[in-house]
């Protein structure tokens, strides 16, 4: 697997080089936000620090959402919950305080290729049987530990499109990360139902997750900002999120 470093710092850089290598990685390495965006393609994985001398890590991130879906794991030098926010809203799959020894960074890069996998093959198995009299068996087809979802859904002017990860709104497309969308498309397939915070870790992180429940809350109040009223998706204290199609507004 080949694992794109995007880091300047030379000491660092070369010390996660070489841990990667002895677990079987494959690494590229560049370091400015410029040539990762030029280099990314083959990429499997990006592992992106935060401080680089052209791009902010947080930009180059947001860039890389634009045009790719390849996972991305954010190092953070101090892990204040600032860098965390902002990583976590620009597309990151996950984020990490740049440790000093590297098993916990192998075993989230690990974790979320497992996760990337599943989803994968999701994929294959939808086109695979995509098709007239197409029968999933149900009975042999092992528990879901990420949220599927084949046809279009709406609740109200919400309309999700999961084949072409399209949010739209009143007709107007609303611009969404992967994990935004993983999200809003387990609360749409569920309107009106509470979904436990537990469930949606799941639903969307895969039960292999090893991060903060934290991260529910930001994808949550960046999904509202981007769909414009906080009403759409409530919080139920103590448990989880729905989704409920706001009433009219009073004139």
């Amino acid at each position: 697997m080949n694992v794109l470093i995007v880091d300047d710092n030379d000491e660092a850089a070369e010390l996660l080089e070489q841990a990667l290598g002895s677990h079987g990685y494959a690494t590229r390495r560049v370091s400015t936000g410029g040539a990762a965006l030029r280099e990314l393609s083959g990429a499997a994985l990006v592992l992106l620090a935060l401080g680089l001398p052209d791009l902010a890590g947080h930009e180059v991130c947001r860039r890389i959402r634009e045009s790719s879906s390849v996972p991305v794991i954010v190092m953070s030098d101090d892990g204040s919950e600032l860098d965390r926010v902002l990583a976590l809203h620009m597309g990151a799959d996950d984020i990490v305080r740049r440790p000093d020894g590297h098993y916990e960074l192998l075993a989230r890069i690990q974790a979320l290729m497992r996760r990337s996998a599943s989803c994968a093959v999701c994929a294959a198995r939808r086109a695979t049987h995509t098709g007239t009299g197409a029968v999933r068996d149900a009975e042999h087809a092992p528990p879901p530990t990420r949220t599927v979802v084949t046809q279009a859904l709406r609740v109200g002017e919400l309309r999700l499109d999961p084949a072409a990860r399209l949010v739209l709104l009143g007709g107007r497309e609303v611009r969404v990360t992967r994990r935004e969308f993983d999200l809003l498309a387990a609360l749409v397939a569920n309107p009106g139902v509470v979904l436990e915070r537990r469930d949606i870790i799941s639903r969307v992180w895969g039960e292999n997750w090893f991060g903060s429940t934290r991260t529910i809350d930001v994808h949550v109040g960046s999904l509202r900002g981007k769909l414009g009223c906080p009403e759409w998706i409530q919080t139920v204290r103590g448990v989880g999120y729905k989704l409920t199609a706001p009433g009219p507004r009073a004139d």
